[in-house]
């Protein structure tokens, strides 16, 4: 039986501090009501917690946008979906120069400030997806960035080697499955976003958001 994510000890009122709605990067956001200091836990990403292969079975969550899920990777065994359950986090969009990360504690994934954020911010942080395959334009072309940030790299797509989001020391790439998965990297826990139609759901890796495997 799927479980559901739910905080025990949640982040203090951050309906509060916190708003969703429209967002000039893409669709909706997630913005600051009031002011935030750098470290403060802002929410947690919950949602019902799956397996992999439940995951892969329910991708796409709308065919009509199969690039994109709720789908956030805990470890090699599970898996959040935010489509059931989940709350305004499923809405804060990437940036290559983010004011969040997504930390993982004990299973649990909270988006934290990664610098002060002023209020009528929009929060954001790195998906740092990562796919298996070549990186050929076409490819990083299906994963757009919008940010339009200075060091922006027109892609969600992260480098396999030698990167690492925003305050953290470069890791090893995550590995893909043999089905091909990729993951988003955040700073310690991943969101995941869905592949082309041509693809099965596979959700985020320990610290990243992350997509589903290519056919």
């Amino acid at each position: 039986m799927p479980r559901t994510a739910s905080p025990a000890a949640p982040p203090s009122a951050p309906g509060r501090r916190l708003q969703t709605r429209r967002s000039g990067v893409h669709g909706k956001g997630v913005f600051a009501v009031q002011d935030i200091a750098e470290g403060e836990v802002l929410i947690e990403y919950t949602g019902e917690v799956i397996s992999w292969q439940e995951a892969q079975d329910r991708h796409p969550h709308d065919p009509a946008q199969p690039n994109h899920t709720f789908y956030f990777h805990v470890d090699e065994d599970h898996v959040i979906d935010a489509k059931f359950g989940g709350n305004s986090s499923r809405w804060i969009n990437h940036s290559c120069d983010p004011n969040c990360f997504a930390d993982e504690r004990d299973g649990r994934i909270f988006i934290t400030a990664l610098r002060n954020i002023a209020a009528g911010d929009e929060l954001n942080y790195d998906y740092g997806l990562i796919i298996e395959e070549r990186y050929t334009p076409k490819l990083k072309a299906e994963y757009p960035c919008w940010c339009g940030s200075a060091n922006c790299r027109g892609t969600l797509l992260a480098p396999k080697r030698g990167w690492a989001p925003p305050g953290m020391a470069p890791e090893k790439p995550a590995k893909a499955n043999k089905a091909g998965k990729e993951a988003k990297r955040g700073q310690g826990a991943r969101k995941a976003k869905a592949p082309p139609a041509t693809e099965t759901a596979a959700p985020p890796r320990p610290g990243r958001k992350a997509r589903s495997p290519r056919r």
